[in-house]
C-alpha cells in the first residue's frame, strides 16, 4: 500500500485526527483585523488619558482640602482603567493574531480577492 496521504478534501473516518485547515483571508477578515486593531488603539489611548487625568486630579486634591473630591474622581478613573485592561487584552490579542495572519498571507503571494 502507498505511503501517500489522501488529499485533504476527502472525508476522513471518525476518530482520525486531521489538522485544521486554514481558511483563506478574505476582505471581510482583513476589515475585521483593522477594526479590532483600531479598537485596541482607541481603548489604550483612553486608558492613557485617564491615567494622566487621574494624576492631575490627585495633584489638585493634594493642593487644597476644598478640592478633596478630585481624589475620589482619581480613584474612579483607576477603577475604570482596571476594568479596561481585560477589554484591551481581549481586543488586542485577536487583533495581533489576525494582522499577523493577513501579513503572512500577503507575503506568501495570496493576493487579496
Amino acid at each position: 500500500m502507498s505511503d501517500q496521504q489522501p488529499p485533504s478534501h476527502w472525508p476522513r473516518p471518525p476518530g482520525v485526527y486531521a489538522p485544521p485547515q486554514a481558511r483563506e483571508v478574505t476582505a471581510s477578515y482583513r476589515r475585521w483585523a483593522g477594526v479590532l486593531t483600531w479598537t485596541a488603539v482607541v481603548v489604550a489611548a483612553l486608558m492613557a488619558v485617564a491615567l494622566v487625568v487621574s494624576i492631575v486630579f490627585l495633584v489638585w486634591a493634594d493642593q487644597d482640602t476644598r478640592n478633596a473630591a478630585y481624589g475620589y474622581l482619581a480613584l474612579v478613573l483607576w477603577v475604570g482603567i482596571a476594568a479596561g485592561v481585560p477589554v484591551l487584552i481581549a481586543v488586542a490579542v485577536p487583533a495581533r493574531d489576525m494582522r499577523r495572519r493577513v501579513r503572512q498571507r500577503s507575503r506568501e503571494g495570496n493576493a487579496p480577492s
